[in-house]
């Protein structure tokens, strides 16, 4: 089977020696091979195991997403995907991954709470600037 996977700003990954796919959907995991029929699945995040054709494992984290079985193609598309050579390596890529994302969770709120502090300030000095012209 030949594999996409891909996030909003890139393909990554495009195999065409895979021999088997599994995922894990809302109502538990799902295995691909290649005679299955056509279908289509929703995603729930979780790690996604490849075997190829030569008998290599592969392991990617993936967040929620879709996935289309069409003949022999498989395409997946999610928000985010980590790979990794193993399950050790992997758990390593997620949690520098989610640290990560912490940190600029936490960078964008002390932005955007600078801003709104700019933003009331303007507006109670345009508002003083008001009440004193009003009664001048």
């Amino acid at each position: 089977m030949k594999l996409l996977l891909s996030v909003p700003e890139a393909l990554l990954l495009d195999m065409n020696d895979v021999r088997q796919i599994i995922v894990e959907t809302g109502i538990g995991s799902l295995g691909i091979l290649p005679n299955r029929l056509d279908c289509v699945a929703a995603l729930m995040p979780g790690v996604m195991r490849i075997d190829d054709q030569a008998g290599k494992r592969h392991y990617v984290a993936v967040d929620a997403g879709i996935l289309v079985k069409r003949a022999e193609t498989v395409e997946i598309s999610v928000r985010h995907a980590v790979q990794g050579e193993g399950l050790p390596q992997l758990r390593s890529a997620v949690a520098n991954l989610l640290t990560q994302r912490e940190r600029e969770d936490r960078d964008a709120r002390v932005v955007l709470a600078r801003l709104e502090g700019n933003l009331l300030r303007q507006l109670a000095r345009r508002g003083r600037g008001r009440i004193n012209a009003a009664s001048g």
